[in-house]
């Protein structure tokens, strides 16, 4: 009994064991498939699928994945045990499939999930059942999709953590209440209802707190609707493509005016002079409005607004940004005369790219507490700067920006700005100065200007002494040697500088950038000057120093950082390992501190193969070749068989000059004599002049019935017979004609031949040729014979 108790449990442990293998086999199986579909997913927590037309999710995922991208494939069903084993996941990524049911506990494992995107398939509902376990999530992306609402309860029931929700698409129409049912505070919500028409009142009322709020609208009533259930809940609200054009209309948005919202963004909003009194009205009355904003927006109008904007001064509104706003005929807008009452509290107004090419002086003197203005990208110049900048203008303005306008008169814009006595950075970058002037007239407390990329090729006393911070980067300067004792910080990138600037006049600098310039050296006692120097960027130069002078700058100088290198630049020869390393880590190698001699030995090995090349090509008739080529090609690019209309000669003679007397005046003489006469061609008579020989060759045999050669010692001698002899080939024997006649004038030994006249010897040896005999009876028999070879 003993025996069989022992038997059965080894047994048991048998089949323990082979289930065990199995199931192990099975995973490694699976996680093999996986990593063939997934090269990425390979011993990392990150699996990359993405954009490898996958048609499902890939079997073999395992919990040590956290992180799943199958986004830009062909998925079109989410399976129950697709992600079951994936139970750490913290993100998982599958927008933009095509994606249309998924399983109702396809992620019922994943209660660790953070990040869920589901955006740009095409489901048609969204499941309560799909987020029920996903008490983790914070983050969920549906938008792109095509249901057309939430369903009859809230999806987002149990989702306690969410804090981004974005959802709608074209066709979505409807939100009801309830559907939003379990979300306390999101960080941001953003609806795409470009079609949304049916809105239930207090659909969004049970959410408590949004930070910021995204509605794509094009319906004024739901935007209203929407905007009374969350009166007291959002912070910024933000508003795209709606269209404000209906005066009728804006009575439904005066329920803004009660919304405790502190910033309002319109993006791509269109607005009309009849409407826009009525918005700045709503929005001088909102209680804690801070910000408003207007990006990417048209305005139908000119500021001919017909009613005088009845707003009280808002005490809250301190910002103000407008960017890329499009006034269709801009250069008819008015003076704006009918806000001037509110802009006094202003603190920070950006106007930016919006064509602006003159600010009213009575609108600058009303902003009286301005202190930041970004005018960029605008059509501002010389004359409306001044009108602008007219005295009282701006009072407490310490930041302008002004790049990227039509300024082109330094002297000028200092002049104007010179009476802005709290201004400290000033930005004209980007403009077209050219030359600098000698003296100029700036405020007395300017600190920081800007004068990148303004085509100066000179300083001049004319930059204030005041300055702790100067940018004249991107421009054409050779030299720097102005006197700024307080100067703390110097831009000169991307000039034309070959030294280093002087410390003495520029005693207090600490960070330095004189990158991209033609530096090749400096020298330690320039460097040894900068007595506050702390951080220098002289990367992407030419630097040729010494390596005791490197070793001075990494174990000497008293400079924190040093930028001298780029990947293909070079200090002392050595490039840096990465883009800003400091100096201390270069260590170099002998060859690379003795540049002059690698320099001197590589010119050396250099000529020596160009010499050794230059001997082979001699020996070997490299030339000859080459030009045998090029003369090969342009053959071959003609037709090869002319048409009947242009042949002009019975026969193109090729010849040797030294058998000129025999074919001249006794070949020629027997055939152009005989009757009826024959039509040679000979290259001292008949060849164009002026025209390249080669071309003269091809084109003749071309407009030849026949191609004559007088083949003798001279011949197998003479390069251009050769030449004559190949074009033949390539136009005539490739046509299996019989076009070449030979003519041997005298015995030619075989070992006469050159080697490169190969086809010489191939038509020797497989045509007959015709020989010139010295008696005359003989003489006879050549002549009939070479007539009918001329008349076949």
């Amino acid at each position: 009994m003993f025996s069989q108790t022992k038997h059965k449990s080894r047994i048991t442990h048998i089949w323990q064991a082979w289930a065990i293998y199995m199931v192990l086999a099975a995973n490694l199986s699976e996680e093999q498939a996986l990593k063939q579909t997934c090269p990425s997913c390979d011993a990392t927590q990150l699996c990359n699928c993405s954009s490898m037309g996958l048609d499902s999710v890939p079997p073999g995922l395992t919990a040590k994945i956290t992180v799943l991208n199958l986004s830009h494939n062909r998925i079109k069903h989410i399976r129950s045990q697709d992600l079951q084993q994936a139970v750490n996941l913290r993100a998982l990524l599958l927008q933009s499939n095509e994606i249309i049911s998924i399983d109702e506990d396809s992620f019922i494992s994943l209660g660790k999930l953070e990040l869920l995107d589901l955006s740009n398939n095409s489901l048609t509902y969204l499941s309560p059942a799909w987020f029920g376990q996903l008490f983790s999530l914070q983050h969920l992306r549906l938008q792109g999709n095509s249901y057309r609402d939430l369903g009859e309860s809230s999806p987002f029931s149990r989702l306690r953590n969410l804090s981004s929700l974005h959802l709608g698409n074209p066709g979505f129409s409807t939100i009801r209440q309830g559907n939003f049912e379990g979300i306390v505070v999101l960080d941001k919500l953003w609806i795409d209802g470009s079609n949304l028409s049916q809105y239930e009142p207090g659909s969004l009322k049970q959410i408590q707190r949004i930070n910021h709020l995204i509605v794509n609208l094009r319906s004024t009533s739901v935007f209203s609707a929407i905007v009374r259930d969350l009166l007291h809940s959002v912070t910024w609200l933000e508003v795209r493509k709606i269209a404000f054009n209906v005066p009728a209309e804006m009575q439904l948005l005066k329920v803004m005016s009660s919304s405790f919202a502190e910033k309002i963004s319109f993006k791509q909003a269109l607005f009309t002079d009849a409407t826009m009194p009525e918005i700045v009205s709503i929005l001088g009355d909102m209680p804690k409005l801070v910000e408003v904003e207007m990006i990417d927006c048209r305005l139908l109008g000119t500021g001919r607004w017909g009613t005088q904007i009845q707003a009280n001064q808002s005490q809250t509104v301190k910002v103000i940004t407008i960017e890329r706003l499009s006034i269709e005929q801009f250069y008819l807008f008015t003076d704006l005369h009918t806000v001037e009452g509110l802009l006094s509290l202003l603190t920070k107004v950006t106007v930016e790219n919006t064509k602006v090419f003159l600010v009213p002086c009575r609108i600058s003197q009303n902003l009286l507490s301005l202190k930041y203005l970004d005018l960029s990208a605008n059509l501002l110049g010389d004359q409306s700067l001044e009108h602008s900048a007219c005295q009282g203008a701006w009072p407490s303005l310490q930041t302008l920006n002004l790049s990227q306008n039509s300024l082109s008169d330094l002297e000028m814009t200092g002049k104007s700005l010179s009476h802005l006595g709290n201004l400290i950075l000033l930005d004209i970058s980007q403009n077209n100065f050219g030359e600098v002037p000698d003296v100029c007239e700036w405020p007395k407390t300017l600190k920081h200007l800007n004068l990148s990329s303004t085509q100066i090729s000179k300083l001049t006393a004319c930059i204030p002494t005041t300055l702790e911070v100067l940018d004249v980067s991107a421009n054409n300067l050779r030299e720097f040697g102005l006197q700024l004792p307080f100067l703390k910080e110097l831009y000169l990138a991307k000039n034309q500088l070959k030294t280093l600037p002087g410390a003495a006049p520029i005693p207090n600098l600490v960070a330095m950038s004189i990158r991209r310039n033609k530096l090749n050296s400096f020298s330690r006692e320039e460097f040894e000057s900068f007595k506050k120097m702390e951080l220098l960027d002289a990367s992407d130069n030419n630097f040729i120093c010494s390596c005791d002078f490197l070793s001075f700058i990494q174990h000497e100088a008293r400079i924190d950082q040093m930028l001298v290198g780029w990947p293909g630049r070079y200090i002392c020869d050595s490039p840096l390992a990465v883009r800003g390393a400091q100096v201390g880590a270069v260590h170099l190698s002998l060859m690379e501190c003795h540049r002059t001699l690698m320099v001197s030995l590589m010119c050396a090995l250099v000529f020596l193969v160009i010499l050794i090349v230059v001997a082979i090509g001699y020996k070997y008739h490299a030339v000859w070749y080459l030009r045998m080529t090029w003369a090969w090609l342009q053959a071959k690019r003609k037709p090869k068989r002319a048409p009947a209309k242009d042949i002009c000669y019975d026969a193109f003679v090729s010849y040797s000059e030294n058998d000129s007397d025999w074919v001249e005046n006794i070949m020629v003489r027997e055939l152009e004599q005989a009757c009826p006469p024959f039509r040679l061609c000979l290259h001292k008579r008949d060849f164009v002049p002026g025209k390249w020989i080669v071309d003269n060759i091809i084109d003749s045999i071309e407009k030849s019935h026949k191609t004559l050669f007088v083949l003798s010692e001279h011949f197998v001698r003479s390069e251009w017979c050769k030449y004559e002899l190949d074009f033949s080939h390539f136009r005539l024997f490739d046509e299996n004609n019989d076009a070449a006649i030979l003519v041997l004038l005298e015995p030619i030994r075989s070992e006469a031949i050159p080697k490169r006249f190969c086809k010489l010897r191939k038509i020797m040896n497989t045509k007959t040729y015709l020989e010139w005999p010295p008696g005359e009876e003989q003489q006879a028999i050549f002549w009939f014979n070479l007539k009918i070879a001329l008349k076949s």
